[in-house]
């Protein structure tokens, strides 16, 4: 059994499992991608150095590489930095690069993280909102059976709903496979679970029963993850206006093991008014369940679900 069917059937609940994350650097790559994706051979070794770097921010920053064949070019190399705004924020901000080679990336993005300037002139950055799929069958075989379609039927959405403005990519593995076909909507930075056409629609229109989250809103990765259990809560209450609404967190209080988690959530609404829930996201332990890792995975491991309880408006 494919570990996404596996999940599916046990109803796993995939909110908190967005990256947290400060800084999206995606850079154009044309599959096959290894395992480890920046293993694969088109692959420099100032980009190896430069994950390195990012992952030891606090909070970290990753790399993915992006692919496809309707925006890809073969004579130069995109390179997106999504960068997360700071205070209150409904996202990432984006710098969008067009290199000469791949072996320019690392060196442009070091020159933005260290004198916020580049040494290349920048595309135009319009409003663009991308989506990411990820494909990258050979980290698991679930993004290559269900990400890979789910890929090619979020092309034709895209072009039936006439939206010239969202490109969609191919992606490399930014966890969460066993909730296949998975992707990432930026510049929110909002991560999805178990797409179909259906439920990409209601996405990109923001439009529909927002209930039809509920089991596919994997968390918005400006957020920690458990303030991502949170703000699941706000967002089915306040419905699709949550999307425009800008947010920060804090966590309060957390034990050893995070079976505890007392958490903080701060919002500005559409008329500028901010208000500041908290809630306790602890061990849901009626619910507790037993899955693979991945598919490569033999031997199952207990996957802890959460409840949210005791939620209370302090501002």
């Amino acid at each position: 059994m494919f570990c996404a069917q596996e999940s599916l059937e046990a109803r796993e609940n995939p909110i908190g499992t967005a990256g947290t994350a400060a800084i999206y650097v995606l850079v154009e790559c044309p599959p096959p991608w290894t395992r480890n994706a920046l293993d694969s051979k088109p692959i420099p070794a100032n980009l190896r150095d430069l994950e390195e770097e990012l992952l030891d921010r606090d909070p970290p920053g990753y790399i993915l590489l992006i692919y496809s064949d309707r925006f890809s070019s073969t004579t130069r190399t995109r390179c997106l930095i999504y960068e997360q705004n700071s205070g209150l924020t409904n996202g990432y901000s984006k710098k969008e690069l067009s290199l000469p080679q791949i072996e320019d990336v690392a060196p442009a993005v070091k020159d933005y993280l260290t004198r916020k300037s580049f040494r290349f002139e920048l595309e135009d950055e319009s409003s663009s909102r991308d989506i990411l799929v990820c494909t990258h069958g050979s980290h698991d075989r679930c993004c290559a059976k269900y990400g890979n379609v789910f890929y090619r039927q979020a092309l034709k959405v895209v072009t039936e709903l006439s939206l010239p403005d969202v490109r969609i990519w191919q992606t490399t593995h930014f966890g969460g496979h066993r909730f296949a076909p998975t992707a990432i909507d930026f510049p929110e930075g909002r991560y999805y679970a178990r797409l179909d056409r259906e439920s990409l629609t209601s996405i990109l229109t923001k439009t529909g029963n927002i209930e039809s989250l509920k089991d596919i809103y994997r968390g918005s990765s400006v957020l920690s993850w458990a303030a991502q259990f949170l703000e699941k809560e706000l967002l089915l209450e306040h419905g699709w206006d949550w999307f425009d609404y800008r947010v920060s967190d804090r966590t309060i209080q957390q034990n050893e093991d995070e079976s505890f988690n007392r958490v903080e959530l701060t919002f500005e609404n559409l008329d500028k008014v901010i208000n500041t829930y908290q809630a306790d996201v602890v061990i849901d332990e009626s619910k507790a369940l037993c899955l693979r890792g991945s598919c490569q995975n033999e031997e199952s491991s207990e996957c802890p679900q959460y409840v949210v309880k005791n939620i209370c408006k302090i501002q």
